[in-house]
Parts: structure tokens; sequence; C-alpha cells
């Protein structure tokens, strides 16, 4: 990375809607939703804090960074259609699900995390400080500062749709009824109806995977055939499952992802064997849809970008072929 970088690319702040703005938004005005938030007996004034913090955050941010070079502010809601530069660097104003969210959409551009609020959010991807960036981003410009790698997901469909996946990626029912699909892993063909199937990558594993993970007593019978199957692929899984569990997660990196099947239904047409396992580069999972209607597949919990799910579609789920890259 050269010095001439800071030159040639943007610098893009990603920044959201806060509480109070989303309540505005739906209610017209801020005394409308104070007499919403109020009458449900909630703290209104929380809601003005958080506001007037992230604000300050913005402006201070802005200041910053249009001092180091060209600038363009960007809303959440207009990542998934923004088209990225090659050589421009994404800071992102936190919470941790804003850069997961803004993360699968880049192409390895390096993304800074920053928490605009440090006494209200804990930001385990939010690691720098507003008053940080003043320094921090002609470092990152320079090349001077570390770049942590981060494994995501990709699921491929056969019309040609794809989407990425930076902690899961969810495959089932836009509601509560069961899913029905055929699963394949490895050779191996399966019916199902459940609730609906979660991949998880390394840095999902402390997330939807680990509260799967505590309540799955099938994992252990699926376990038990795969030692049969795999010893040295079993010995690695299980080693993973205990540190998942005992709340170590796994590596931002990890090179394979983790399936978990939902309250799987065995049925006289339907099996509840294939409930959990590992995908690889050279092992990805099938998933063959048999619903009529509102199936769905999205990801890190944004169920507004989602790929339509429907009979006779089949979604590939893999390692993506590009990486996250967080500065720390």
């Amino acid at each position: 990375m050269s010095s001439s970088r800071g030159s040639e690319n943007k610098i893009i702040l990603i920044k959201r809607k806060t509480r109070l703005e989303e309540l505005v938004v739906r209610y017209n005005t801020i005394q409308q939703a104070q007499f919403y938030i109020e009458r449900l007996g909630a703290d209104f004034s929380d809601y003005l804090s958080e506001d007037f913090q992230y604000r300050k955050a913005v402006e201070t941010a802005v200041t910053q960074l249009s001092a180091i070079g060209r600038l363009q502010v960007l809303e959440r809601q207009h990542v998934p259609n923004f088209i990225f530069g090659a050589q421009d660097t994404v800071v992102v104003l936190g919470q941790d699900g804003l850069v997961a969210n803004t993360l699968k959409y880049l192409h390895e551009q390096p993304l800074i995390g920053v928490n605009p609020d440090p006494l209200r959010w804990d930001g385990v991807l939010l690691p720098f400080r507003v008053k940080e960036l003043g320094q921090l981003v002609p470092e990152v410009l320079r090349g001077q500062r570390q770049v942590r790698e981060v494994s995501l997901a990709k699921v491929e469909l056969n019309d040609g749709q794809s989407l990425y996946g930076v902690n899961d990626l969810f495959i089932g029912r836009r509601t509560h009824v069961s899913a029905r699909y055929q699963l394949e892993l490895n050779g191996v063909q399966e019916q199902q109806s459940s609730s609906g199937i979660i991949v998880s990558t390394g840095m999902g594993s402390t997330g939807w995977l680990k509260s799967v993970l505590a309540g799955a007593a099938g994992i252990v019978s699926r376990a038990a055939q795969m030692q049969t199957e795999d010893a040295e692929r079993t010995a690695a899984a299980l080693a993973d499952i205990a540190g998942v569990s005992a709340g170590r997660g796994l590596a931002w990196d990890h090179p394979e992802l983790y399936f978990t099947v939902r309250e799987p239904f065995p049925s006289r047409t339907t099996s509840a064997e294939l409930v959990f396992g590992r995908i690889s580069s050279k092992l990805p999972l099938r998933i063959t849809s048999q619903m009529p209607e509102d199936g769905v597949i999205f990801s890190d919990g944004v169920e507004s970008d989602y790929l339509e799910f429907n009979s006779g579609v089949e979604a590939t789920v893999g390692l993506a072929e590009k990486t996250g890259r967080l500065v720390v």
C-alpha cells in the first residue's frame, strides 16, 4: 500500500439512524414520539441522550476525516447498493451490527470500527474512539496499521444470485411455519422439515451458534456417527464445539463454517440425522427448497436484505472467496 493512497481514495463514513430518528420517521414529530414512549412507561430522556451523543460523534468524525481527504457520508440503508472503490477506506460509526452488515459488502477494503458512545456500547468490533481518527486514518492509508482477516460465508443460488454473511446465514421460512427442503453434505442427502438452518462463521461462533449448541442434544448423537466416518475431522469438530460452548468462540479467520438445523422434525417423509456439520471450501452444503412460498435466505439478522428461496431453487453454501479486513 503506497503513501499516495490517501490522494487516490475516498474515506467512506457509514452512519445509522438513532432510535429517536427512527421514531420520528414513524410518528412524524419528536413530541409524538415522546408521547408514545412515555405512554409505555419508558424513559424518553435516554432516547434524547443517545441521539445527542451520536450526532456529536458524527460531527466530530466528519470534521476530522474531512481534514484528511475526500469524505463521503453514507447512511446504513444505502450500503447494500453502494459501489465501494477498490482503494476506499471505510469508517463505521458503530454498533457491532453495523460493522458486520457493512463488512459483507466490501471487497477487502480496510474497515475501521469506531465506538460513538463507549459508556453505552461495549463494542467488540469497535476498538477505536472518534477522537483517534485524526491519527488513525492516515496510518491506515500508509499501511502502518495491523489488519485482522475475517472469514465470510457465501450462499450461491442456481439462478445466479448470491449473498455473503459475516456472522451467519439463515435459510428457512419468512414466518414461523416449518421450512421444507432437501439437505446434502458430502454425498449424503436428507429430506427435512425444521425451523430453518443456521450457518455460522468463526466470528459468529459466539452468537447464534453458541445459543444453538447450548440446547442441541442431537449434536451428541451426530458427533458419535461422525466419529466412525472420519475420526480426525470429528476430533477437530468436538474441540471446536467445546470451545464455543465454553464461551471462547472460534478464530475470526477460522477456515470452516458450521451449520445447525433448528428444531428438525422427524416424520414418515422427513428425517433428523444430518442436523449438524462442518462446511469447508472442498465440502460445501447444498440445500434444495421445497417451499412453495415465503422461503428466504438472509445474513447477519438483516431480514430486509434477502434472497427468495422457493421450490426448485438450489443453494450452495461455502466459504466466501473474499475475506473481511478489520483494522485493529
